[in-house]
């Protein structure tokens, strides 16, 4: 069996989707499966050996100047071919800093349309590679891609299926008429897609209420990391009691809130610390630097270190360096992969009672969650596990334990693998 995988970059930011499918990919890959991993839009950026195709498809700023004049459509295929080159994609990447699903609603409804939409040419000129490569099922890499559904199904009568990202926050947040013209194409296109993955249930149930997909389609495959890489350091976190973030720093991801309750907790006599990591686009860095000012104003900005964007070897540092990680999300996150790779490190982890977060620390014990209503919730979760020991060294143990048990990516390769080839009939 032969599997076409595509996957989205997004754009110069580490993305749990990227490292998640460049991850299935490279297991599967090194189990002798028969998985061409092609990048969409921007290249992947993953903090492990990167597999698959440099050459992008569907790639931005092809996509992009499309949507602005259809006179791009004209353009000669060697220029077209050029402006997919990865240095490019990468430089525009960085210039264009964080894409907001405000500007890009047009673009989204277009991509959507498929055969019908600005991008026709790129989905020729997909179709044409596939043909070539003659693959036995496509994989797409979330619900923004299901334009290209209808016409591979159609032309090289070949099952269909699509990875579940977290699609609903940037979705969501499109402007209106775009974003209901966007939902009803979802609702429409979904019908070309025989499987949906989804790599929590509680994703799973939104999207088949929030995008009306087809449950009986509808499919759970866990995330999988490589556990044993993030194994506890032989010396534990150094005192103070360290508190960590380590995820996209942004408004969404609630930084701000755990600053705040890490101020709290000085207040309140916790001799503690706070260790703030992750990417930072150019838009968010006024934002970190209100967050950063509060706590220097509050008299702790001697307690705080901001480690930046890391390496994988860095992020792995850190997160044995900390005594718990919180990343505490306004919205309800879909994926959380941050959790077990802090947990696979023997970090416990304290996260607000919504989205994915119940359901992963039901099955890892690794943590507490608490009302996301509350902020003062937070303070005390995070005091619970300074003051408790014992408690601390119970989430750290059952946490690692239960992740390097339950959640490896050779799990998540296995399952999805089994999924083609009920899909296929092949193996």
């Amino acid at each position: 069996m032969r599997v076409a995988y595509l996957a989205a970059g997004a754009g110069g930011m580490y993305c749990g989707s990227c490292l998640r499918d460049n991850r299935l990919a490279s297991v599967l890959i090194a189990q002798g499966r028969d998985v061409h991993l092609w990048p969409m839009y921007t290249p992947l950026k993953v903090d492990e050996p990167r597999v698959g195709e440099r050459r992008v498809r569907y790639g931005g700023i092809n996509v992009f100047l499309q949507q602005a004049s259809s006179l791009f459509t004209l353009m000669p295929a060697v220029m077209a071919r050029m402006l997919d080159a990865e240095v490019l994609l990468r430089a525009a990447s960085r210039a264009a800093g964080s894409t907001r699903a405000e500007k890009l609603g047009p673009m989204t409804v277009s991509v959507l349309a498929g055969e019908e939409g600005r991008q026709k040419r790129e989905l020729d000129k997909l179709l044409a590679d596939l043909r070539t490569l003659k693959p036995d099922v496509v994989n797409l890499p979330n619900l923004m891609f299901l334009g290209q559904a209808r016409r591979i199904r159609r032309e090289l009568n070949i099952p269909i299926a699509c990875t579940l990202s977290g699609e609903d926050l940037f979705l969501d947040a499109l402007p209106e008429p775009h974003r209901t013209q966007a939902f009803e194409l979802i609702a429409e296109r979904s019908a070309d897609v025989d499987a949906f993955i989804a790599v929590t249930a509680y994703f799973a149930k939104r999207s088949v209420t929030h995008f009306a997909l087809p449950a009986e389609r509808m499919h759970v495959v866990p995330m999988g990391i490589h556990a044993h890489e993030f194994a506890p350091s032989a010396t534990p976190p150094a005192e103070p009691f360290t508190i960590g973030y380590f995820a996209r720093i942004c408004p969404e991801k609630g930084l701000d809130r755990l600053a705040r309750a890490f101020v709290a907790l000085r207040r309140a006599g916790c001799d503690c610390r706070l260790k703030i990591g992750g990417y930072l686009a150019r838009a968010d860095r006024d934002y970190l630097a209100h967050v950063l000012r509060e706590i220097h104003a509050a008299g702790f900005g001697h307690d705080v270190a901001h480690v930046g964007e890391t390496d994988r070897a860095g992020k792995i540092a850190v997160l044995q360096s900390l005594h718990v990680l919180s990343v505490p999300t306004v919205y309800p996150e879909a994926k959380g992969f941050y959790i077990l790779e802090a947990l696979a490190a023997g970090t416990p982890v304290v996260q607000p009672r919504h989205g994915s977060f119940p359901e992963l620390l039901e099955a890892t014990g690794g943590g507490l969650l608490y009302d996301h209503a509350d902020e003062s919730a937070l303070t005390r979760a995070l005091a619970q596990l300074a003051d408790d020991r014992d408690l601390h060294a119970h989430h750290a143990r059952t946490g690692r334990e239960n992740v390097a048990r339950d959640f490896t990516a050779e799990i998540m390769a296995e399952q999805t693998w089994t999924l083609y080839s009920q899909l296929t009939g092949r193996t």
